[in-house]
Formats: structure tokens, sequence, C-alpha cells
């Protein structure tokens, strides 16, 4: 018997598997595709605290998250890096000292390391401005991080696997029958039928939360999810320089232009309310013509569909505050506990930014039934790949460049910033690119394809090249089919 059965395998069931085996529970996860194959690697890529939540007053949810970038900057300093945001200032949407204040409150309201302060910018007289339509004179600079979302989940459940619990991708809740001090799930796997008994269940579906609660736990609830789409487009790079844009809207949201995987450019999100069953979504004509409008009203290059690479699209899991509007529900998280018997914990909501805090009180929540539990610990503990490195990445790229002279520049890159320490684990003993076998493109090679199907509970292409990278992006039709071709002729 499991102490938890965790049901859900994106950025949240992931960071509380981590942080319950840490503490000495017993834990089983339980995810019905692949990890992160929902919402949680359809962000928009960012550790940020969220400056556009402060109009909301959302304090002591930006004060956490600000708090969270300086942890993960320092635990995963291969997945999370520094990003600068310009945002050009328009009057007539906010005035200049609306702006001011809200960055000096960024910048304050909770412990800055390893950040840069946030300054005013002139758009005539730097690079910055140089991609901006005509007519932008100041603005303003402060500093966010950029994170690999998809690989930071299997980050989080490898740390929670090296700790004992047990990952299961394609397991599917199917039904749970509460006893007094257990209960007994039943779920399907690509090998059939299992029973599982966990001491209490955590249901972390994301979109599915309420669908789980109600179906497989047959457990009533007074908190709902709300189901809001965010849609990006992924086009050709549309400026130089390492640094990413907030415009200002009309409608007073903004979006976010962000360098991409070194040739793109990510644009980025929409609010739209959904109303259908959770499942898989896409971008409509209506996100798309409102994303390229706004990119269209900020820089001089004006992009039509033609200069769309990509697209992607989720379902944003939003705890359901009674707000009106999409754009103003509230990014926080809320927790439904239901303790007659063995208990059941519910998440509704929460961000990437803050899982890791999210599943301490999570386990707080749950200290009642596990007086043995042990103290919380992730705060400075590495996530997986992150051992060894002290918070960055250069002394990495030095001793592969030292120890695997062999390896592209490009290539050393991709894997270092991909798997940290584990990179090594990947190349094996390899000490020529023959010895990583067959080269898929774009440096994929056999070697790595067999680590991330041994290790990374890959099983599909769609996992290794748009989940445990993005390498999608950059290969040819021919290339991603003859990734399909051997994923299919792999054991699993």
């Amino acid at each position: 018997m499991f102490d938890l059965l965790i049901v859900g395998g994106g950025i949240n069931g992931c960071a509380i598997a981590r942080d319950a085996a840490g503490r000495g529970l017993s834990v089983r996860l339980v995810e019905k595709g692949d990890l992160a194959s929902c919402t949680s690697s359809a962000s928009t890529k960012l550790i940020h605290g969220g400056l556009r939540y402060l109009e909301q007053f959302e304090f002591r949810l930006v004060r956490e998250a600000l708090a969270e970038r300086e942890v993960m900057l320092a635990t995963a300093p291969h997945l999370v890096s520094p990003l600068t945001f310009v945002l050009p200032h328009e009057p007539q949407l906010r005035p200049a000292w609306m702006i001011r204040l809200g960055l000096f409150i960024y910048d304050h309201l909770a412990p800055r390391g390893r950040l840069a302060a946030s300054h005013g910018v002139s758009l005539k007289a730097t690079s910055f401005g140089a991609p901006l339509r005509e007519g932008y004179a100041q603005g303003f600079a402060y500093a966010d991080c950029w994170v690999d979302d998809a690989r930071l989940v299997v980050a989080n459940a490898l740390s929670a696997s090296d700790l004992g619990a047990i990952i299961g991708t394609r397991s599917s809740l199917v039904s749970a029958e509460r006893r007094t001090d257990r209960w007994i799930a039943r779920v399907e796997t690509s090998q059939g039928s299992e029973e599982i008994e966990a001491r209490a269940i955590v249901n972390a579906a994301g979109p599915y939360v309420s669908q789980v609660l109600h179906d497989a736990l047959q457990v009533d609830s007074r908190k709902h999810v709300r189901l809001v789409k965010g849609s990006h487009l992924v086009t050709r790079r549309l400026y130089e320089g390492d640094h990413a844009y907030i415009l200002q809207n009309p409608d007073r949201r903004v979006v976010f232009v962000i360098p991409y995987e070194s040739e793109f450019t990510l644009i980025g999100s929409t609010d739209v309310p959904y109303e259908g069953a959770p499942g898989p979504v896409a971008i409509s004509d209506a996100e798309t013509d409102y994303l390229l409008a706004a990119v269209n009203r900020g820089f001089r290059r004006q992009v039509t569909r033609d200069d769309i690479v990509s697209s992607y699209a989720g379902l944003r899991p939003l705890f359901d505050d009674g707000s009106f509007e999409a754009s103003v529900v509230t990014r926080d998280y809320a927790f439904d506990l239901d303790a007659e018997g063995a208990p059941a914990l519910s998440i509704f909501g929460g961000k990437i930014t803050t899982a890791r805090r999210l599943s301490e009180h999570a386990l707080e929540t749950l200290e009642a039934s596990f007086t043995r539990m042990g103290p919380s610990w992730t705060g400075m503990t590495p996530l997986a790949g992150g051992e060894g490195l002290d918070g960055e990445l250069a002394p990495l790229l030095s001793q592969l460049r030292r120890e695997r002279r062999f390896l592209p520049d490009p290539l050393a890159l991709r894997l270092a910033k991909a798997y940290g320490e584990r990179t090594f684990r990947v190349l094996g003993s390899a000490q020529s690119l023959e010895d990583l076998g067959e080269d898929f493109g774009c440096g994929l090679t056999r070697r790595e394809l067999d680590y991330l199907i041994d290790e990374e509970w890959a099983r599909t292409a769609e996992d290794v090249l748009w989940r445990r990278s993005k390498l999608g992006l950059h290969m040819t039709p021919s290339q991603r089919e003859s990734v399909a071709r051997a994923m299919e002729r792999s054991p699993c």
C-alpha cells in the first residue's frame, strides 16, 4: 500500500510527488497521457511574478512567485535563465507613474539576488527600440525568467523517481473506492487493469480535476475549476537580441514576444473562456488575429499568417473565484480536502512558477494524516540535472568541451540546457559522434533517444520532439517521420 496516490503528471502532480517522496512517503503517480502533455507544456515558458497581477491586487501570489524565481535559478540553472523584458510605454493605456510604481513594487515585494532591478530605457537611443514602430520614445526594462516548462515537469518526476516514487504514464484512474483508512483505486495501463491501495489521494489532474473528483472519486465539492484557453504563435525570429517585449493592448491585456529556440519568436498568450469538456484544443482564427494584431501594433515589421511556423494551445485550470472576465480570474490556487474517511486532496488552479510552494502547502494540508512525514526540504535542493551545478551552467559547458571535445558547440549547449549534469548519462561512454549512433537530424541521436525511452518515460515521437525537446520545430517532416518510425520499433 502507498501513502499517496497522485493523479496527474503535470507540474503540480510531479512537484508534489518529489516533495512527498523526499519526506519519506511512498508515492505512486498516474498520468493518463504523457508527462506535461496538457497545460504544463502549453505555457508561455516563464518563471515570473506576474507584473499584471499587481493590478488585480494579487500581492500574496506575486510575492510568492517572485521569491520562487530565485529558488528556481539556484536549483535548476539548466532549465531556468534570466530574461530581460522591455515594456514600451503607451501613455493612453497606463500612465508612466503607474508603471514605475508597479515596477518598484515588483522589485521590492520579495528578496531579489540574481536578477537586475527595473529601469527606464530610451527606445530611440538604444537597440531596444529598433524593431518597434515609430512613436515609441520611452519604455521600461525589468527582469523575469525563462523556463523549459515540459522539461521542468520531467525534472520533478525524475527527482521523485530517484527518491523512490513510482511514476506511471499512460495510466488512467478509472474509479476509486473509499474505505476508512485507505482508497482502493482501479487504474488502466497499457498492460491492463491494476488495483492500487493508498492511504490518501491527491487529485492534481489540472483541467480534469473536477472530472476526477466527481466521476472517479465520487466526492462532492463546492470549489470549481474555470477553464481558460491560452494560445501561442511561433514565427521565424522577428528581431535581433536576447530580450523579450511585453506589449500592452487596448483591452488592457498584455502579449509577450519572446526569443524562442534561437531561430524563432514566441507570441502569446490569449485568455479565452472555454465551456467545453476538457481535452486537446487548438488556436482559433480569432486568437491568431488577436496575437498578430498585437505584434503589428507594436512592431515595424508586419507579421502575417505566412510567417507562422507553429502554434499551440492549452487549457488553464484556474480556480473559479467568480470573476466575470477570463483575464482577471485568479492565477492563485486553492485546495479542497475531503477527510470523511481516507483523505482526498484536490488542487484547483496554480501556475508553473509556484508549483514547488504549492507542493509544500499541499503536504502541510495532509500533515494530520502523515504524522511521521519529514519537514519541507525542496527550497535549496537541486532538481534532477541541477546537481553539482551550484546555480551556474557555464562550468558544465566547460567540462563538456574538455571531456567530450567531439561535441559541436550547439549540440553541447542543447544537451546541457536540457539535461544539466545528467548530460553525461545521455552520452554514456561515447568518445565520438559515431559512438552516439544514428543521427535523426538536428543532433538527436540513437543514444539520446534510448535515454529518453529508458529514463524519461518517452513513448512516442511527440513525447520526444515537442516535450522532452523542441526539436520538432527544427526538423524537416521526413526527419520527424524517421523519429516516429524509430519510436515504433523501440521496445517500451
